[in-house]
């Protein structure tokens, strides 16, 4: 009985979630973009400074030059900066966006509305 109590709480987010993916505020996210934009998101949960190198070995199972192509498209796409370090140039920052922070947020709205049990739709900004 609490299996399916998740499961449905689990399908509830999920469906929540692809609405707030088809939402024309943010851009279209393939898979491993999707994917990658979710590691680097638990790196700056924790605080962690991530080098484009690093974000290009973060994913085992993405090649580095997928990695490196996606992250030109999360670039252009407006989810990430690439900010230079202050001491070497060479050294380039992956931060989020504005845009990156409120599709997390929109997310984590899914998640506490899925919780609630309330009818889906689309959480509000």
């Amino acid at each position: 009985m609490a299996d399916s109590l998740y499961a449905d709480l689990y399908l509830r987010f999920l469906n929540l979630a692809r609405a707030v993916r088809e939402l024309p505020d943010f851009p279209a996210l393939d898979p491993v973009e999707e994917r990658l934009l979710n590691e680097f998101a638990a790196a700056w949960q924790q605080d962690r400074p991530l080098t484009v190198l690093q974000a290009m070995g973060l994913s085992k199972d993405v090649s580095s030059t997928t990695a490196h192509r996606r992250l030109k498209s999360l670039r252009g796409k407006g989810m990430i900066v690439l900010v230079p370090d202050e001491v070497d140039n060479r050294v380039k920052y992956v931060r989020p966006t504005v845009l990156a922070r409120d599709y997390f947020s929109r997310l984590g709205r899914c998640l506490d509305e899925a919780r609630s049990g309330s009818a889906p739709s689309v959480p509000a900004a």
